[in-house]
């Protein structure tokens, strides 16, 4: 885990929530794009009898979000239909989510995600947690205004509904799009927040959940990481460890995801898809999600780090699961 403890570098590393987009993305706008060919392309492949997969494969990811809604909507023109609706009735399984997922619009898709995890008994916290911690506040208004828009409720209203406790605190805190979002750092300040961690937490019998709460989902980003150098300065842990010792359950699990996004988002998304594909079988929708929601914003990052911790390359793994 030496790479995790490599704070100090932290400070000055780039950091995917002002990363932007497109910049470290593996796709890019195609140059020469024509809509209105892609989507007659698109009407004949799937016209035909069975679906020509490879093309729409070939057209979908090979053009960026915002070519996709283009193409839909050429689509819809020539054919007084929606392509997500033909995608949806010409394919199927993890195939059609994967399609579907590339041709809805990023916040529309966060949204339906979110809304996906609270729906039915039981609530999917893993994505919940996936989404909210990774998200930068731009991309969180952005989702509340589709959930706005499709339910016209308030989406911190329904998540309060779905969770409880001090997770639930949280989670609403993250979901309000708040976080400061100040790029200068006091390190005076910084290393108070660290004390107060430490107080709240290692230094005290039971902890004060509260302080964490607060410091961890409200402070900015490089505010964080320089909390996370003093806070392994004067504890000789690193913050993730002593959220690991002193919670349980969910709201240890979000806690420990804003930290490891704190640190690198490209970082916490490899250990992700590695989960995703270790063990038993693929666990394809987290698969699929994160490579459609960072595939124009850091996913060249992420494979980056995928090498660098578990040494095999991101594709390779991708390839020989997916073929399982």
């Amino acid at each position: 885990r030496a790479l995790q403890d490599d704070l100090e570098s932290l400070v000055d590393a780039p950091s995917s929530f002002s990363a932007k987009s497109g910049e470290r993305g593996t796709i890019k706008p195609k140059a020469n794009f024509d809509a209105d060919q892609d989507a007659a392309a698109l009407k004949k492949a799937i016209e035909g009898l069975g679906t020509n997969e490879k093309i729409v494969i070939e057209i979908l990811t090979t053009r960026s979000s915002a070519q996709r809604q283009l193409i839909c909507k050429a689509y819809e023109k020539a054919t007084s239909r929606t392509l997500v609706k033909d995608l949806k009735g010409d394919t199927s399984g993890d195939f059609e989510e994967l399609l579907v997922a590339l041709i809805t619009p990023p916040a529309e898709y966060d949204c339906h995600e979110v809304m996906r995890a609270m729906k039915g008994a039981g609530t999917k916290d893993k994505v919940l947690i996936e989404i909210f911690a990774s998200r930068s506040n731009q991309q969180i208004k952005a989702l509340s205004d589709v959930y706005f828009k499709e339910t016209k409720k308030q989406l911190t209203a329904a998540l309060e509904s779905e969770v409880s406790g001090d997770y639930s605190k949280a989670l609403l805190l993250l979901a309000l799009g708040k976080r400061d979002e100040s790029t200068t750092v006091d390190v005076n300040k910084a290393r108070e927040d660290a004390k107060a961690l430490y107080n709240a937490g290692e230094k005290k019998w039971g902890t004060d959940e509260a302080k964490f709460i607060e410091i961890l989902c409200k402070k900015s980003i490089p505010h964080l990481r320089q909390t996370l150098i003093e806070y392994k300065n004067i504890s000789g842990k690193t913050l993730q460890q002593s959220i690991e010792g002193e919670m349980s359950g969910d709201l240890e699990n979000l806690l420990v995801a804003v930290v490891k996004c704190v640190k690198s988002v490209p970082g916490y998304f490899a250990e992700l898809l590695h989960e995703s594909m270790k063990g038993g079988g693929t666990d394809e929708s987290t698969l699929n999600r994160i490579m459609v929601s960072r595939s124009e914003i850091d996913l060249l990052d992420i494979r980056a780090e995928f090498k660098k911790l578990y040494e095999h390359s991101l594709i390779s793994l991708t390839q020989i699961f997916l073929n399982n």
